[in-house]
């Protein structure tokens, strides 16, 4: 478990009509304007945190390839703190459940806001890659400079690429591209989490870039394109006319669907007036992150990927795939005698949770290690 105990059940117990009555954990907490108390809260965050856990599961299990949960990204939430309407931290969560089978999880933001929380959780270890390309500058939350590597052993295995306002579809690729695909060669990893924000589009009502849908969609068909398993998430995203168009088009790209550029008649039709057509068209706003800019950053972070310290934990394989056995799940009846077979089966592999580098995916008889 990420968060810690008592925030969790705080967020629990916390009601619209008992607010008052907790007045000294609104402030511990950070529950603010940014993060307020609504009717539903906990189930909120058992809704979207579970889509993107059972997401994770599925993919441990092999059941798909590709996982979708547009519910989820809430990447601002801190162990003991909500933050940027962020309250549970799904993403972390469903990479907790990731490394349970991978050796090495990469987690990308394309959000506009920096995936402040992912990258804090996991800035110590070297399991975990993460890579946001965000505003930065006088912007929230303020965090994700090209010098935010991470530490100890996840130095180097924090990569940020901050950037300035307008940037457009044809820039963004420039970098995006050879970036991941530097990552996906020399952190190689087994699984990858994808937080599609939707406020990097142009004319988000809180977004300052000035991405097409085509642009966006881009990074996760090339994401795709490496065929490892992928867990696609939402995130933010403030005119929601171009969120739903953004998350349907990107759904369509995952499944190989080319979806018409006339929306279907809905209930909610008027809202994609006057034009009522799929994609957006980006405006005319000036681009300040310069040539030289783009390709010094990129340079940098080249420098950083050439220079990777080998991961703690290689697998030639990654252990077999979890199962669920229906009839392994049965509660056992207290007055039969068991057979040590089915003993056995209770006990935890002392390998299955993930606390530090003599827990995890220690080596075992069975198990190849590459050297």
């Amino acid at each position: 478990m990420f968060h810690s105990d008592d925030y969790v059940h705080f967020l629990q117990s916390v009601t619209p009509d008992n607010v008052t009555d907790y007045n000294r954990e609104l402030q511990r907490y950070n529950m603010d304007v940014d993060c307020p108390v609504f009717d539903g809260l906990f189930k909120f965050c058992q809704m979207y945190t579970g889509g993107s856990m059972g997401g994770a599961r599925k993919l441990n299990q092999g059941n798909a390839d590709i996982c979708i949960n547009w519910a989820g990204g809430l990447h601002h939430a801190k162990k003991s703190e909500a933050s940027g309407f962020c309250y549970i931290n799904d993403i972390v969560l469903a990479i907790l459940e990731l490394l349970n089978y991978h050796a090495r999880v990469l987690y990308i933001d394309i959000d506009i806001h920096h995936g402040d929380g992912v990258e804090e959780a996991f800035y110590n270890t070297d399991r975990v890659m993460t890579a946001s390309f965000h505003k930065y500058g006088e912007y929230f939350p303020g965090t994700g400079g090209v010098k935010d590597i991470g530490v100890n052993k996840g130095k180097k295995y924090s990569i940020n690429f901050p950037l300035m306002d307008g940037i457009d579809d044809q820039s963004y690729q420039s970098i995006f591209k050879p970036i991941m695909k530097k990552i996906m060669e020399t952190f190689a990893p087994g699984a990858v989490v994808l937080q599609c924000g939707a406020d990097s589009l142009a004319g988000d009502r809180l977004g300052c870039f000035n991405l097409s849908l085509k642009g966006h969609a881009a990074c996760v068909e090339y994401m795709k394109s490496f065929n490892v398993p992928l867990l696609i998430l939402g995130g933010g995203g403030y005119t929601v006319r171009n969120v739903a168009r953004c998350w349907a088009n990107e759904t369509g790209v995952l499944l190989d669907k080319k979806l018409s550029e006339d929306i279907p008649y809905n209930e909610y039709y008027e809202y994609y007036g006057p034009d009522f057509n799929l994609h957006i068209t980006p405006s005319n706003m000036e681009n300040h992150n310069t040539k030289s800019y783009m390709e010094n950053t990129k340079i940098e972070l080249f420098e950083c990927l050439n220079s990777l310290p080998k991961p703690s934990v290689q697998f030639k394989q990654t252990p077999g795939r979890i199962t669920e056995d229906k009839d392994d799940m049965k509660e056992p009846d207290p007055d039969t005698r068991i057979s040590q077979a089915d003993a056995d089966k209770m006990v935890t592999d002392d390998r299955e949770y993930y606390e530090d580098d003599k827990d995890q995916d220690r080596p075992t008889a069975d198990m190849q290690i590459s050297t």
